[in-house]
This record gives structure tokens, sequence and C-alpha cells, in this order.
């Protein structure tokens, strides 16, 4: 079965039971009858793939309010970042098609993103929860980054406000520390103070990003990491 081989090779991952992943790349087109199509896993995929991204933002961003992080899921599992996961690995060279859909000059976005989430049920069912979240982790991470940077466009000082009200029932006050430079090109260096305790300060180019900055060294300091941004 060189077209399953193929589709295991891309996906890094062997599944034992070839009649589930034949399942899983059989559109409904090219099925028998509809409940040998990769329908019915698309819908356990589908539900596998929410859970596991609301674990991942629920664990590793645990100063985002509820509604960064429903901003977040959505874009996450959304049908446009399963199909383009699924290019990429190039998945429409490995779907089982009926032959009306295979006059198409490229497969349809929401076959692909379809199949995405069917390889996910059938690593869950061939393999169990922990293969099938290394699985959706693997292709996930990236996407969830992505998707945090352009959602919230790295708004430090909104997350440092929130944990801030919440954690320390204050709001953050930054203070210009140093500047430096001429006046149509200046540096200036900022640090945050939450409550009592003052944090890493931060240069930046305008005043606007040394506070992002300051807010981002206060966050990780308060977290006990590493802050990224040096003083000097």
């Amino acid at each position: 079965m060189p077209l399953l081989e193929e589709c295991e090779r891309r996906i890094g991952i062997e599944i034992s039971n070839k009649t589930l992943l034949r399942a899983a790349l059989t559109h409904a087109s090219g099925a028998q009858h509809r409940l040998a199509s990769n329908e019915r896993l698309e819908f356990l995929g589908d539900a596998i793939l929410g859970a596991v991204v609301c674990d991942l933002l629920y664990h590793d961003y645990p100063d985002y309010l509820e509604g960064d992080l429903t901003k977040i899921k959505s874009i996450v599992v959304s049908r446009q970042t399963c199909t383009r996961i699924s290019r990429a690995l190039g998945l429409e060279e490995c779907l089982i098609l009926g032959k009306g859909m295979t006059t198409h000059p490229q497969v349809p976005a929401s076959l692909l993103a379809d199949v995405f989430e069917s390889l996910i049920a059938a690593v869950y069912l061939d393999k169990g929860h922990e293969a099938a979240r290394e699985f959706i982790v693997r292709f996930i991470a990236p996407e969830i980054e992505l998707a945090v940077d352009g959602s919230l466009g790295g708004n430090y000082k909104s997350l440092l406000q929130q944990l801030a009200q919440r954690e320390f029932n204050t709001t953050p006050v930054y203070q210009l520390m140093d500047e430096k430079g001429p006046d149509h090109s200046k540096c200036f260096k900022i640090a945050a103070r939450v409550g009592a305790n003052q944090y890493q300060p931060a240069w930046g180019r305008n005043k606007k990003e040394a506070e992002q900055r300051a807010a981002r060294n206060a966050l990780c300091q308060i977290r006990h990491e590493a802050p990224p941004y040096p003083s000097d």
C-alpha cells in the first residue's frame, strides 16, 4: 500500500491499523459508503485537537485572560491552520478521492483541513492519547506562537497589568531611568515597578518599545525566569 506508506512517511508516524489509516485518508466521494469515509474520524479529531490546544494554552500562558485564550485557540484550530499544515505535509497527494474530485486542479481547502483532523483521530485510536498529543504539538506549537504574536501583538504591558491587578492588587508603574542619543534618535531606558518591587529595566528606540520590553522583563522575573532584555 504505497499511498499509506507515503502518508506515514510524511506525518512521521506509523499507524499499525492500516484500515484506520485508509479511512482517515478517504473522502466521502472515494468511499463505498459514508461510514467508510473520514467524516467520523474528522469529528473525533476536531475534538481532540481542541482539547489539546486548550490544555497547552492554559498551562503555557498562565497570565492570559479567558478572552485572550479563546481568541488564540480560535486561530490555532481554524480550518485555515489545519489546511496550511496539510499543504506543508503534502497530504493532498495522499487523499483517496472519487473521480469527480480528482478533476479539480487543486484539492479544496476543506478536504485538507478535514484530513489533518482525521489523522489526529487515527493516531489517537491506534496509539493512544499521549501519542496523539505529541503528534498535535509537533505541528501546532509553532502555530500557537504565531497566533500569540499576531493576536496580542506582544502586548506585555497588558499582560503585566492583568497579573499585577490579579496577584498584587495594584497597577504597574513605568519609570524612565535613562536616555541617550541625539534628539532625533533617542533611546530610552525604562523599568517597570509593581508595588515595592522594581524589575530589570530595558532599552528601547522609543518610550513605547522600552515600556513593552520592561513589562516583559518584569513578567519573566515574576515567573522566576531570566529577563530577555539587558539593562545596559
